[in-house]
């Protein structure tokens, strides 16, 4: 990951109320483009082909880095929201909040086709693991995941197959009240 990335990171995000608020880093321009390549940068020559990004941050993000990879962007989301046409779904392990969201993506890659999942943090890797069988179920291959806060456990990140972060979750110190 880039300096520029970390530092941008380290600069905008807050805990707010015992809440991660990485909207922040959102704000400033100059950031949001150094977080963007900071996820792009390490994937630029793996034949990536489509991000794919969960509701709603991932989509933020995973449509930046689609532009910035000059590949297609699919988006994955949550139960309730719109997603015409045709689709597979996955139900998520427990996630950080006690929640296991049913996750779905339009049948939109294929097996021609090799698939980077973009977020913004990753706390038990449990929708990250539901993306990845969203994408093979639609024959294509998971190539991994690039997020700006790194939380995964070993473990889990090596269900993941390659993981990038910008940060872990350690550097950005605990949660008042924690």
């Amino acid at each position: 990951m880039t300096a520029a990335a970390r530092s941008a990171v380290l600069r905008h995000f807050r805990w707010e109320r015992g809440h991660a608020d990485v909207w922040r880093i959102f704000v400033d321009a100059e950031g949001l483009r150094s977080v963007v390549d900071g996820l792009a940068d390490p994937w630029r020559d793996s034949g990536v082909t489509h991000v794919v990004g969960i509701e709603s941050r991932g989509f933020l993000l995973g449509g930046a880095c689609s532009v910035a990879l000059g590949v297609g962007f699919v988006a994955i989301r949550k139960d309730h929201g719109l997603l015409p046409g045709s689709k597979v779904t996955a139900r998520s392990d427990v996630d950080y909040r006690g929640y296991r969201p049913v996750l779905r993506m339009q049948r939109a890659v294929d097996a021609a086709d090799r698939v980077l999942l973009v977020d913004d943090w990753a706390e038990r890797g449990s929708q990250a693991r539901a993306a990845a069988q969203l994408v093979g179920a639609c024959g294509a291959v998971f190539l991994g995941t690039s997020i700006i806060v790194d939380q995964l456990d070993a473990g889990v990140r090596a269900s993941l197959g390659r993981v990038t972060s910008i940060v872990t979750a350690d550097e950005l110190g605990d949660s008042p009240g924690d």
